[in-house]
């Protein structure tokens, strides 16, 4: 049985704002058809930063850069480093194919990299720099040959932790942009910045909603909301870590869930205790208190068959595991955003550092999609051969009569110019051909004829 001594909103799912939509929609209108003039305005209002160009200079970045400490620098690319060894460890798993599947016919794939992505870091409220390592480096890791980053400016200038990660990550534009115009300058266009074809990396509910209208105009990676936590926890947990890993993704925003999942009631009200008092002393608690006050939750169940159904139904972003056996939740849990397992990793290592992408699903998206990775960023793209006449009779008897099948007499006509081409035979206009078993009388090959 599942009870509930800390309630939280009924559901995190995705709902829409249409006073929202109504003002990102029309600042979309306006640089669609105003360009680089209404993304000076639009900056000048909301982030107080007025230039004649948004694009950092060589001598902007270079400053940025250069003005690091050797640790910060240090972190920083260590922390590149992770991402970018497990970002190529997943490309090597993804392998081009080519298949003979019956004789003379040969089908195929191949993973092509998206030409030019955008990639949008936040950092209105927190310098966000490992959201640059999150999808600059694994862009660059799939091979995309432009990538560009929009970030808006920090207490009015360029972030300089934001600028240097971006340009380590190996960005080829930095633009010191935020908020919508900097998503609609990325996928229309404007005077001085070429469009992209993919648009990539979290943002506020105005930048998620700017990314929905733009899908289809533009691919995207997903569509992210409120930071999410479930920490799934039994008996033999400590309710120190559980209440310190709860309110570490509540700090994100007023409007982040933090759920314990546990079997232990005992825990469970230590959890909320070792919560109060933690709050005393975090430097962040006016906006985690409120998450927590709001929106944290805690669930007891009476068996581990329980704690898998109810994770799979909340389906959240950042699942923390802390039970005596941790990886039988890595085998039985389907509906997650990245899973952290046992005590000794921290949804925090993956936001910066471990290596893993910290841009996931939220609001439920779980249930259909993973988060951001290098495969975000590659077309698979099929391609097929017939090398044979043989094998082009063969695929198109069939081709023939399934298309009649259909009411596509065109279609069936395709199959069937090749049948009388390659055989001689009389197969009447627009009707389905004929099975014949056996060769063609001459077989040419591959032929252009």
């Amino acid at each position: 049985m599942i009870r509930r001594l800390k309630t939280g909103p009924a559901s995190q799912r995705a709902t829409r704002d249409p006073t929202l939509t109504s003002t990102v929609e029309g600042i979309l209108s306006d640089v669609e058809t105003r360009g680089d003039g209404a993304v000076r305005e639009l900056s000048a209002k909301f982030d107080g930063l007025d230039r004649e160009s948004y694009r950092l200079t060589q001598s902007e970045i270079d400053a940025c850069v250069n003005s690091l400490t050797s640790r910060q620098r240090d972190d920083i690319e260590f922390a590149q480093a992770q991402v970018r060894n497990f970002a190529e460890a997943q490309r090597s798993c993804l392998q081009d194919l080519e298949i003979e599947t019956l004789p003379g016919v040969v089908l195929g794939h191949r993973n092509i990299p998206i030409s030019n992505v955008g990639c949008y870091v936040p950092g209105g409220r927190y310098p966000m720099l490992a959201s640059a390592h999150m999808s600059v480096l694994t862009a660059k890791v799939a091979g995309c040959s432009r990538v560009i980053t929009c970030a808006p400016p920090f207490e009015g200038r360029p972030a300089p932790l934001i600028v240097a990660a971006q340009a380590l990550a190996g960005a080829d534009e930095i633009y010191c942009l935020g908020g919508v115009q900097a998503i609609a300058a990325m996928a229309f266009g404007t005077e001085t910045i070429d469009p992209v074809d993919m648009l990539a990396g979290p943002g506020n509910a105005y930048v998620a909603e700017a990314k929905r209208l733009l899908f289809g105009r533009v691919g995207i990676d997903l569509l992210a909301g409120p930071t999410e936590v479930l920490v799934i926890a039994d008996d033999s947990a400590d309710a120190e870590l559980c209440a310190t890993d709860l309110l570490g993704q509540a700090e994100h925003g007023v409007n982040s869930p933090a759920i314990l999942l546990t079997t232990s009631a005992t825990l469970a009200e230590a959890t909320a205790r070792e919560i109060e008092r933690l709050l005393e002393a975090l430097p962040t608690a006016p906006i985690a208190g409120k998450a927590w006050s709001e929106h944290g939750e805690i669930i007891i169940c009476d068996t581990t068959e329980e704690l898998v159904a109810e994770a799979d139904r909340i389906a959240c972003e950042h699942v923390q595991i802390m039970t005596r056996e941790p990886d039988d939740f890595l085998e039985r849990l389907s509906n997650y955003g990245s899973l952290f397992v046992g005590s000794r990793t921290t949804v925090a290592y993956g936001d910066k550092v471990i290596g893993t992408n910290h841009t996931l699903p939220t609001m439920g998206a779980a249930r259909y999609t993973g988060g951001l990775w290098v495969g975000k960023f590659l077309k698979t793209c099929t391609y097929q051969k017939v090398l044979t006449d043989n094998a082009s009779v063969k695929i198109g008897e069939y081709c023939s009569r399934l298309s009649m099948m259909e009411g596509f007499p065109g279609h069936a006509e395709q199959a069937n110019v090749r049948i009388r081409r390659f055989t001689g035979r009389e197969v009447g206009y627009a009707q389905p051909a004929s099975f014949e078993d056996g060769p063609v009388t001459e077989d040419r090959g591959d032929s252009n004829d």
